[in-house]
Parts: C-alpha cells; structure tokens; sequence
C-alpha cells in the first residue's frame, strides 16, 4: 500500500465513530425472541444437543437465533438454528439443502 499511515488512520477513524461495517446476519433465519437476559445459554443448547448424540463444532448467535454448526446423531454435518429462549430446533440445514424446517 502507498500511504499506510492514512490507511491506518482511517481505519482508526471509522473504529472510533462506529462507521465500520456492522455484522449482519445471514437471513437464513431469524428470532423475535426479546432481551438476551430471556435466552437459555448457548451452553445449555449445546449440552442438550451432545446428549441426544450431536457433536458441536462451533455455535454463535445469528439473526436472533442460535446458529450451530455440526454433525446430527444420523451422521449428517448441519448447520441448525434454534430459538434462544425454548432451545426449539427451526431450521437445519445440510450443503444449503433444507432437512427441516418448523411450520
């Protein structure tokens, strides 16, 4: 880069003043599920989860929901949401292909 004393500059700049780019979520699914103080703990999904034969590989919050990536009980590698507070399972799927969905 030519000016990498400017480039750092604005980098700074934009940190400060919280023009960065904002995360956003993926609009595979989202969850009206109020205050986070409401919600279960990742950990609590994730335990429930390893007892019914899931093995977790990462899991994060996304659009309001839980976002967990790793292998279901039948052998299949997932990408799952589930509602933070009722832990409800809403949408898994597997290489973009749809396996389930709530109605």
């Amino acid at each position: 880069m030519k000016y990498p004393a400017i480039a750092a500059a604005t980098a700074a700049i934009l940190a400060i003043t919280g023009l960065s780019a904002p995360a956003l979520a993926t609009g595979k699914m989202t969850c009206e599920a109020g205050p986070q103080s409401g919600w279960k703990t990742r950990t609590a999904l994730e335990a429930s989860l390893v007892a019914q034969g899931w093995t977790i590989k990462k899991s994060k919050v996304d659009g309001g929901c839980y976002e967990v990536y790793g292998t279901t009980p039948d052998g299949d590698r997932v990408e799952a949401y589930f509602h933070p507070v009722s832990l409800e399972k809403l949408l898994v799927l597997r290489r973009g292909q749809e396996l389930y969905r709530k109605k």
